[in-house]
């Protein structure tokens, strides 16, 4: 299995301001250097990096750039992360132009996945019929995904419609797109990592390792997530795709980095 990280530490977890009046520009972006998170990343020995789309879409007019930084730190683009309402029939194809666009620079990058996350929960909660359209939206979320080459799959996040266990039974018989589980964010939302990877194995193409504790997402070995147990189960169900380590803020981002990799490599014996 090949190990990653997601550059969001830097900066954590913000959005695109230009959003909030324009759907079709709302990117995930995270607030710090993306060179420094590279060279952070790379310093603490991983072999891949994840971003948001945001902070691709920055590369945009100078992607020989995004290239070169990449290449000269020895690290692959593993996937972008984007994201939508895909609820809402009205603003559906703003959300589509969006997708299609982080999509095409993601290709045009060398990435290998299409992380899709969303699933808008209304004023008034979830009704009934918005799960069969978070199925269509994600479904053509997929199909433009293919197109560029790339493999979509969908991360359960809290503050989405599809943050509990019942949530995602609700949605994946609705829709074949493949799974990308979030460990932490399984365990937040009242259920089990490991129930999730031994139901939904043969559909899982990546995932995010993520710990937690008391509330808090921690650097992995310091929450209580059963990650050799997850190792084991990913194995038996031939998994060997990418692992890629996800925090979404620390005080200091390389000393968590480093701090995960120690424990991959010293107790998951993962090189």
């Amino acid at each position: 299995m090949k190990i990653g990280y997601q550059t969001n530490t830097w900066g954590g977890v913000v959005g695109h301001p230009a959003g909030v009046t324009s759907v079709k520009d709302l990117h995930y972006l995270a607030g710090g250097s993306t060179e420094q998170a590279v060279r952070d990343i790379a310093a603490a020995g991983y072999r891949g990096i994840e971003l948001f789309d945001g902070n691709l879409v920055q590369y945009e007019n100078r992607m020989d750039e995004f290239r070169r930084l990449l290449s000269g730190s020895g690290l692959s683009l593993i996937g972008v992360y984007t994201g939508a309402n895909f609820i809402y029939e009205d603003i559906l194809p703003d959300e589509m132009a969006k997708i299609e666009k982080t999509a095409e620079l993601a290709a045009a990058a060398g990435a290998e996945h299409l992380v899709l996350g969303g699933g808008a929960v209304r004023a008034a909660g979830i009704r009934d019929e918005d799960f069969a359209a978070l199925a269509r939206g994600l479904d053509m979320a997929a199909g433009i995904a293919r197109r560029h080459g790339l493999r979509a799959s969908y991360h359960p996040h809290l503050g989405t419609m599809v943050e509990r266990p019942d949530q995602l039974d609700r949605l994946m018989p609705l829709t074949d797109i493949p799974l990308c589980p979030d460990t932490a964010h399984i365990e937040a939302g009242g259920g089990d990592p490991l129930g999730v990877i031994r139901k939904y194995g043969s559909r899982i193409i990546y995932i995010h390792f993520k710990d937690y504790l008391s509330g808090a997402f921690v650097p992995l070995g310091e929450g209580g997530q059963p990650f050799g147990e997850m190792l084991r189960l990913l194995r038996e169900q031939g998994y060997d795709g990418w692992i890629t380590i996800e925090l979404d803020s620390h005080d200091d981002p390389a000393k968590a980095a480093g701090l995960s990799r120690a424990y991959l490599r010293d107790t998951l014996q993962l090189r």
